[in-house]
């Protein structure tokens, strides 16, 4: 196998090479080209990388990479995107990809890191001499089988009953419900105006870090919902109390999943009402009525609400790999030191790294 090292600012050039790979395997919807496009053009810095590995049969593997600390790299991952960018073909050997690429790498490189690996799509390696896997959280998914009313009777008499009876208060005062799902290219810069108007409105505005359409989150959700939907595989869900929004979910579709990118709802709605949860409903209706994705995926941290939708979770990843054996005893000595109280009778500074 031989390792290529791109400028990231070649990945339109290598989009379908990209697209070709990731289709070889399960696939996810945040690691097609689109994505990896948009997340580059609004958050890459310029000194990505684009790391491509072939074989006798072609493309092995891919990913994009960002320099991490002083002599490492690790794959380029800015908070909105929910796994890292790294692809490679279903079987290949992932220890021998790593040891490959971190030979590879400019610099001398250390270490190389992939981030939040599903294990649905890369199996969990085994920790060896120069590799160790760690837990990162875990996160939920929800099986679309069967018909809706069949998976709804199997959640939980307390989570139907709840939202049946919002339902009620909310009609006893005159007040309708509506889900809209928007999937028109031209329409995700409203959409993306409104999504951010609603998370401005509450602790996300208030912390200064909620969507807007002149912030470089807001841009990349335009333009990457823009590209999914121009390919029918991006949609925007908007409820509403009568003519006031109040949620929203941004998602993403593709290889027979959809991905609930994010949510937002309004957080000056009476405490008797859940306006994510009745939306969230409704969406899993369509869903199931509309009978396009096998799966619907959170990728966040598991919350006890998803416990109450899904008893389907497993656990994302975090993958090092050392050029050398004794790097890896290092770093899990530092770990453990940094792990390890102080003893009761020091000042606290002995734990200090």
């Amino acid at each position: 196998m031989n390792w290529t090292l791109l400028p990231a600012s070649r990945f339109d050039g290598q989009a379908a090479r990209w697209d070709a790979l990731r289709a070889s395997g399960p696939g996810a919807p945040m690691l097609a080209a689109d994505f990896a496009a948009a997340l580059l053009a609004a958050f890459g810095r310029g000194e990505e990388l684009l790391a491509v590995c072939e074989d006798g049969d072609g493309v092995l593997a891919m990913a994009l990479l960002a320099p991490h600390g002083r002599a490492g790299w690790a794959t380029f991952q800015p908070p909105q995107a929910p796994l890292g960018l790294w692809l490679q073909r279903p079987g290949a050997d992932l220890e021998a990809l790593l040891a490959g690429l971190v030979a590879a790498l400019p610099g001398a490189a250390l270490v190389v890191g992939l981030t939040q690996c599903d294990p649905f799509l890369v199996p969990r390696p085994a920790d060896g001499g120069r590799m160790r896997a760690i837990d990162y959280i875990d996160t939920a998914r929800i099986s679309v089988t069967g018909g809706f009313d069949a998976w709804w009777a199997g959640r939980g008499k307390n989570l139907r009953a709840n939202l049946k009876k919002q339902r009620s208060r909310l009609a006893a005062a005159g007040t309708a419900t509506r889900l809209e799902v928007v999937r028109d290219p031209a329409a995700m810069a409203a959409a993306i105006a409104d999504y951010g108007h609603l998370e401005s409105a509450g602790w996300k505005g208030r912390e200064g870090t909620a969507v807007a359409p002149d912030n470089a989150q807001g841009r990349f959700y335009r333009d990457m919902l823009e590209r999914f939907c121009r390919r029918g595989a991006g949609s925007v869900y908007r409820y509403r109390f009568d003519d006031r929004i109040v949620a929203m979910d941004l998602c993403i579709e593709d290889a027979g999943c959809i991905v609930v990118l994010k949510t937002a709802y309004d957080e000056s709605i009476p405490s008797q009402y859940s306006p994510a949860l009745l939306m969230r409903e409704e969406a899993c209706r369509e869903l199931f009525d509309r009978g396009a994705v096998q799966r619907i995926e959170f990728y966040g941290k598991v919350m006890e609400w998803h416990t109450r939708w899904t008893d389907e979770v497993r656990t994302l990843y975090h993958v090092n790999h050392y050029r050398w054996p004794l790097l890896l005893r290092l770093h899990d000595a530092l770990r453990r030191r940094r792990a390890t109280p102080p003893h009761p009778e020091s000042n606290g500074m002995s734990n200090v790294s």
